[in-house]
């Protein structure tokens, strides 16, 4: 086989390849086979009809069609590795030649990643927030858990922001009741933001018993974007009761005895957290520092293919709230038109980000071996609520095995950034992340298990530079 490459532009190819007919054999022999079991002809049985008695019958040209068909997707596989190109895109293939017992020649056109040399990354600067814990970030966390243990109480006065109502709602166009905008005993904290536009405005200086109505544009079911008089009835009001800082509270909300013991034990926490989060920050912000040095074409299939599977997931998440579109963009303090331009730019970078990291992949022979990829599957399991074994089985019936290694291999390769950056906190510490790594205890786990803000079991780990593939 021999394979010629024409750059049609700096993320496009044509390959053009010339494959011997000897070379085809085996996709013929197997086509034979195929073309016997499918067809019937008497004095045969079925599978098999000998190769010149097929060739008689049904024309040489089936058999040709079907060997194509199975050899050309391996031979194309072939000529990209041969030719050492990236594809990004499926190929579009045209048979341009057929020698019958010569040769044959086709020419795919693919979008590929473009060639580009990735810039010494030993020491490039950046910067991190300071891991010093202040008494501002223990009080956050000790609010945060006396709110989770906060008790409502009832009140005899009218509702006030922070207040929990229990209300009744129904729906009203032209006069008549909308039987699926009503509901009954609803429980709802007064200015959380609701999106149905104007419920908290009314609900502010309403006390139990009370009734009103007021207008508004309906955010769901089959009347939504439709105005409607929305009437609302307040059953109760309560009020929200933080319990005081004390040792019987230290005791109600953790394993500890004294107020001064869960203090220190969330100092630690916020300490440890932020350690990691400096890690975190380490690694993105030498990737970003290294993203800036490198001016990479992208292909266009290859932007508008993850465009659209933003747009995509985008379409199922307001489809899966029950909200109109309107409503789903209000409650998240945007518009459809900021959130394309969003996905423009993400996207974009996000090819980037994967252009450069397999670079480095390929550079630090970075690999993942068989427990490490045990470990990620264990890992999104917990996340997902589901039984590791059930999402592994999902993974290799679904041909996404690859995808999972190639998200472990990233993430190494981010390591490998962080661990060559020189970073200093913002108050111009010197920041070790191998010393990091010892403190948080050493433990081999991901970058993205790290990056989980908050969770007490995450942890940060020095990239591995040699892994089994």
């Amino acid at each position: 086989m021999k394979t010629a490459v024409e750059e049609l532009s700096p993320t496009r190819v044509k390959l053009t390849v010339e494959v011997p007919f000897d070379e085809l054999r085996p996709s013929m022999d197997a086509a034979y086979k195929k073309v016997a079991q499918q067809v019937r002809v008497p004095g045969f049985r079925p599978g098999k009809v000998p190769a010149r008695i097929i060739e008689q019958r049904f024309g040489r040209a089936v058999v040709l069609e079907e060997t194509l068909n199975d050899a050309v997707p391996k031979l194309y596989g072939q000529a990209v590795d041969e030719a050492d190109v990236f594809p990004v895109s499926q190929p579009d293939i045209e048979v341009t030649k057929i020698d019958d017992g010569e040769q044959i020649e086709f020419t795919a056109e693919v979008d590929i990643r473009p060639n580009f040399e990735v810039p010494d990354y030993q020491g490039i600067e950046v910067t991190v927030d300071s891991a010093e814990v202040s008494d501002e970030d223990v009080n956050a966390q000790l609010d945060a858990l006396r709110q989770r243990f906060a008790t409502l109480t009832g009140v005899e006065r009218a509702a006030a922001k922070g207040d929990f109502v229990v209300m009744d709602l129904r729906a009203e166009i032209d006069g008549k009741n909308i039987e699926e905008q009503q509901a009954n005993e609803v429980s709802y904290e007064v200015g959380a933001g609701s999106v149905l536009q104007g419920l908290d405005d009314a609900l502010e200086g309403m006390s139990a018993g009370e009734e009103k109505r007021f207008k508004t544009e309906l955010v769901g079911g089959e009347n939504a974007g439709e105005e409607a008089d929305v009437i609302i009835n307040v059953k109760s009001v309560k009020e929200k009761v933080l319990p005081e800082l004390d040792d019987e509270f230290a005791q109600l909300a953790s394993e500890f005895d004294t107020l001064d013991e869960l203090k220190n034990s969330i100092r630690e926490q916020a300490r440890r957290n932020k350690l990691i989060d400096q890690v975190v920050q380490a690694r993105e912000k030498a990737l970003d520092a290294l993203l800036e040095k490198i001016d990479i074409p992208l292909p266009d299939s290859a932007l508008k293919a993850e465009v659209d599977a933003r747009k995509h997931n985008l379409d199922h998440q307001v489809a899966e709230s029950g909200l109109s579109r309107d409503a789903f963009f209000r409650l998240y303090q945007t518009t459809e038109e900021e959130r394309f331009e969003e996905f423009e730019k993400n996207s974009a970078r996000a090819i980037k980000v994967g252009f450069v990291l397999d670079k480095i992949v390929k550079a630090e022979e970075l690999g993942v071996s068989e427990q490490e990829l045990t470990n990620f599957v264990v890992r999104r399991a917990m996340e997902m609520g589901v039984q590791p074994n059930e999402l592994a089985k999902h993974l290799a019936d679904n041909d996404q095995l690859t995808l999972a290694m190639v998200e472990i291999v990233r993430d190494k390769a981010k390591s490998v950034l962080g661990d060559a950056a020189k970073v200093v906190d913002t108050d111009g510490n010197e920041v070790d992340l191998k010393a990091i790594y010892t403190e948080i205890n050493g433990e081999p786990v991901a970058e993205d298990e790290a990056a989980a803000e908050g969770d007490a079991g995450s942890e940060a780990k020095p990239a591995e530079d040699k892994a089994e593939a």
